[in-house]
């Protein structure tokens, strides 16, 4: 995992027309009033600056949509260009996370609620990336089919999800608390690694899954989402492998591109068909670098057949690989499951990027959703295994009953509060050093989100139906605009 940096603000406008009625003259004929103008637009403007003066907060003050003509440049949102529909924003809920916010005692209900709540009175989190099994980001490295050395469990009878269960510290609890808040919320799970005993070292860190036990792990895969779907919590998607391509982690497997094919194809795919579950597959989980994996299982006529689409990370290669996957398979989503923020980054840097490139990036490359990487570290940046993420930073930072909120909160924040799951991308141009994604909600408002990425304040016109409203945005800051 890399660390990016990311800047956003958020305004919001909202159109009234005054309408008038034909009056009568003095000498009783009616008198036709001038067309009425485009009012004055009250703006709920949310803004986050790169020097963190201001972060996720509403500002004041009005914009006019109308003809005035001036010099400035344009932003254009066209609502009648619809791209892909958005699944969410969010982050990955690893074990770690789960463990310090169960451990915040009574103030763990008002967290929840900023984050998963009303998107009036939070910042409407509506994704979660979740470990099946432990990630790097978990105090230990385990599965859910842990057997003692030298032993196997083909048939799956130790298989449990006790090590999620643990009142107090454990996933599963915590996700049942966040889904009674928001019973809407997406989530998709996600291996670091199968079983040691179904790999050819033996060992929770890089190695492969053996071919004798593709049939095993793919039913690995159907107990777990059977068995959390029997306690409420439902996977809406999987990915196969996190970072198939990086076998140093703990816990980590390596999976190359055919390897992938062939397990989707002759196993997991028909597995989930045989026990009728409509769990989403993706395949990837990896960086923008590589986007010929993907695309080689895709040109796979079966693999594709069971395959929702691909999902990317950032840590190598462009943005851009995501639209090189669209166009080689349109009929396919994508999917920005992860990008961390680290411990050395500053906030200015990190907001910038990641509002640019996760954020904006993303959506202007097809991506159905944008998660950031870990969402509660504690002040050491920990739980992590032994040979974990050591510098990870979370969303917060966690420290018994309080925490701090740090980046990322505010990368995901400036878009999730605004962009409810439902919503599509719509059609918007961008200009200098201006980096845009427009949407349509559910309710049929348009948002727009605009990242100034230069040093300046830079004034210039959104423009919608022919009418424009001029308006400035500080350097390094972000807004969002609905009306």
């Amino acid at each position: 995992m890399r660390y990016i940096f990311v800047s956003v603000v958020v305004f919001s406008a909202m159109i009234v027309l005054q309408g008038g009625c034909a009056k009568k003259g003095a000498a009783g004929g009616d008198v036709t009033p001038p067309l009425p103008p485009v009012s004055n637009i009250p703006v709920d403007y949310w803004l986050t600056k790169g020097d963190q003066t201001v972060t996720l907060e509403k500002q004041g003050g009005t914009i006019n949509f109308g003809s005035v003509s001036n010099s400035l440049p344009f932003v254009d949102v066209d609502s009648t260009s619809v791209f892909q529909t958005i699944d969410g924003f969010g982050y990955t809920l690893t074990g770690g996370s789960a463990q310090l916010i169960n451990g915040m005692g009574a103030a763990k209900a008002s967290l929840l609620q900023e984050l998963f709540g009303n998107a009036a009175t939070s910042i409407g989190v509506s994704y979660l990336r979740i470990s099946i099994g432990a990630s790097d980001l978990s105090a230990s490295a385990y599965s859910y089919d842990d057997m003692p050395a030298g032993q196997t469990d083909p048939t799956l009878a130790a298989f449990s999800l006790d090590k999620e269960q643990a009142a107090g510290t454990g996933l599963i609890p915590l996700l049942k608390e966040i889904i009674a808040i928001n019973p809407s919320i997406k989530l998709m799970g996600s291996p670091w690694s199968a079983p040691v005993w179904m790999k050819d070292n033996g060992s929770t860190i890089g190695g492969s899954l053996q071919p004798q036990y593709y049939d095993v792990y793919a039913k690995y895969f159907v107990k777990y989402i059977q068995q959390m779907k029997a306690e409420g919590i439902t996977l809406d998607a999987i990915t196969i492998q996190n970072e198939p391509q990086h076998g140093g982690n703990n816990p980590s497997m390596v999976m190359s591109s055919d390897q992938q094919r062939d397990f989707v194809k002759n196993n997991l795919g028909p597995a989930f068909k045989a026990a009728g579950l409509t769990t989403k597959i993706i395949v990837w989980d990896h960086n923008c670098d590589n986007p010929t994996y993907p695309i080689n299982i895709l040109n796979d006529a079966t693999a594709k057949s069971f395959v929702d689409g691909s999902a990317f990370h950032l840590y190598g290669g462009n943005i851009s690989a995501l639209s090189t996957v669209h166009s080689a398979h349109p009929d396919k989503n994508l999917y920005f499951t992860e990008q961390w923020t680290g411990a050395t980054g500053t906030f200015n840097g990190d907001f910038r990027w990641h509002i640019k490139n996760v954020i904006i990036g993303s959506m202007r490359n097809w991506s159905k959703n944008a998660l950031e990487w870990n969402l509660a570290n504690d002040p050491s940046y920990g739980p992590h295994t032994p040979g974990g993420c050591t510098e990870c930073k979370g969303a917060l930072t966690i420290s018994g009953s309080t925490f701090n909120r740090n980046v990322s909160y505010y990368i995901v924040g400036q878009a999730s509060k605004f962009v409810p799951t439902g919503s599509v991308r719509i059609n918007s141009t961008q200009t200098g050093d201006l980096s845009s994604a427009a949407f349509l909600t559910p309710d049929k408002k348009k948002v727009l989100l605009v990242l100034n990425d230069g040093a300046g304040n830079v004034n210039f016109n959104i423009r919608f139906n022919g009418k424009w409203a001029p308006v400035s945005l500080p350097g390094g800051s972000a807004a969002t605009y609905i009306w």
